[in-house]
């Protein structure tokens, strides 16, 4: 599969929703865009998620419906490694970092402050 750098802006904003409801049409997909192209565009856009390995295609009745063909957990490590390398240099100190300081409004239960630690713990324990 190609990375997400080889992807245009309006390929992201489909994958994104793709993502975000698990399968679409085309029309669903338009209806769904903050300043959608027109129905051509959306489906030119979608045959080419296609081709590049994005997305597949499944034939329900007069309807395709495209599904992502990686899991949007592979997804979101592949995306997150990206952002990490690109804008943090590689450091997951600076994300981690960078996160917790974004909204001091964030509300952390104490069962997360205790699944982040087992998770610095375990880091810790693996040598990382």
């Amino acid at each position: 599969m190609a990375t997400d750098r080889s992807m245009s802006r309006r390929e992201r904003e489909i994958m994104d929703i793709v993502y975000q409801r698990g399968s679409v049409t085309a029309v669903e997909v338009r209806q769904a865009m903050a300043s959608p192209p027109t129905d051509a565009a959306v489906r030119a856009t979608l045959r080419i998620l296609v081709e590049k390995g994005h997305l597949r295609i499944e034939q329900d009745g007069p309807r395709y419906v495209y599904h992502p063909t990686v899991s949007r957990d592979a997804a979101r490590q592949s995306a997150l490694s990206h952002l990490v390398q690109t804008f943090f240099g590689g450091s997951t100190r600076g994300a981690m970092a960078a996160l917790l300081e974004i909204d001091e409004s964030v509300d952390m239960t104490p069962e997360d402050r205790a699944r982040m630690r087992a998770l610095v713990d375990r880091a810790e324990r693996e040598g990382r």
